[in-house]
């Protein structure tokens, strides 16, 4: 069987499987990493949503095989260790806001919402509307007003 190896939250990681394996089975299933939920398994939920090398992703729709070495997998696990707090800021911004209800989107959420706000600030530009209809993650509990407030505070006080 083929090894695979990758960056996983900052440590390299290799596991035994097969190249056709998505990358979200190999996080769940052989590397115990639950945050990234799976929803729909055709990249349209974004329940997944994880950052590849800084970038939002949906491992449900990547194969291991597809990764390289140096590729950087961030899921909400190790997100907090990318601003070296206990809590980033977005993850912050979901409580303040009283986000959650049944939990099971805002991973995906929080994850698209801090790849949004980086690629907006790598543009050189401020959050706008229109950046926060991009976020296409489906949330089942219907709290998009509030996810809309959190990615607003979130931004505000990413570093």
């Amino acid at each position: 069987m083929p090894k695979q190896t990758f960056i996983l939250n900052g440590k390299p990681v290799t596991v035994n499987v097969n190249d056709d394996v998505r990358v979200l089975w190999v996080l769940r299933d052989l590397l115990g990493v639950t945050g990234p939920k799976y929803g729909c398994g055709i990249n349209v939920c974004k329940a997944c949503t994880s950052h590849i090398n800084g970038k939002a992703f949906n491992p449900c729709s990547v194969k291991v095989g597809d990764l390289k070495k140096k590729d950087e997998v961030t899921t909400i696990e190790g997100l907090p260790d990318t601003v070296g707090e206990e809590l980033h800021p977005m993850q912050q911004a979901w409580i303040n806001r009283d986000v959650a209800q049944c939990g099971y989107c805002q991973p995906g959420q929080i994850m698209a919402a801090v790849a949004t706000v980086k690629k907006v600030r790598r543009e050189g530009r401020t959050l706008r509307e229109s950046d926060l209809d991009d976020i296409r993650n489906i949330c089942r509990c219907g709290t998009y007003a509030r996810i809309r407030e959190a990615v607003e505070e979130g931004a505000r006080n990413m570093p």
